[in-house]
């Protein structure tokens, strides 16, 4: 859950949408994305796996930054339920004993939404749509799952955002 959790993160985060630029720009790009990320079972990559996995990267930015949750869950089902899910147990490439959630034959997008759709669905059911965040630096959109135990993260990442942030109220603490 925990892996799939982060690759939800990292491929919103691909997307203009959070402020950057295109990070699946191509198909070296998704190439890169998949061997990060160690996405198993995946075939060789066409434009039209880009294309699939860009508009599975927009329906979970769409879940991050829901109102609510019950839009969330909404959101959620619609993009599971045009996903063919059929757990099984494996063990490959070193890693122990998991589950997967998509189909044998899916493709690349069909694996990323039921796999990291499933995680995300088990964050919403634990009454944790909470630690869905986008970062609190005003000129950052990116998204991240809030794993702290008290929920208090604010921010992508504190060595950049959280850093530049808390440098800035320090020089205008200053400045006062």
């Amino acid at each position: 859950m925990v892996h799939s959790l982060a690759t939800v993160v990292e491929l919103v985060n691909t997307s203009p949408s959070t402020g950057g630029d295109e990070g699946l720009a191509g198909l070296a790009e998704l190439q890169a994305f998949v061997e990060s990320r160690e996405i198993s079972g995946v075939g060789r990559l066409t434009a039209r796996d880009l294309g699939q996995l860009r508009m599975v990267r927009e329906a979970f930015h769409r879940v991050f930054t829901a109102a609510d949750q019950p839009s969330a869950v909404r959101l959620l089902n619609a993009l599971l339920s045009e996903t063919r899910i059929t757990p099984r147990l494996t063990e490959h490439d070193g890693h122990p004993l998991h589950v997967h959630y998509f189909a044998a034959d899916a493709t690349l997008a069909e694996h990323v939404a039921a796999d990291c759709g499933v995680a995300l669905a088990h964050l919403l059911v634990e009454g944790e749509a909470e630690r869905l965040r986008t970062c609190a630096a005003p000129d950052c959109e990116r998204v991240f799952v809030d794993e702290s135990r008290n929920r208090s993260r604010v921010y992508c990442d504190s060595r950049t955002c959280g850093n530049r942030m808390h440098v800035a109220a320090y020089r205008a603490r200053r400045r006062a």
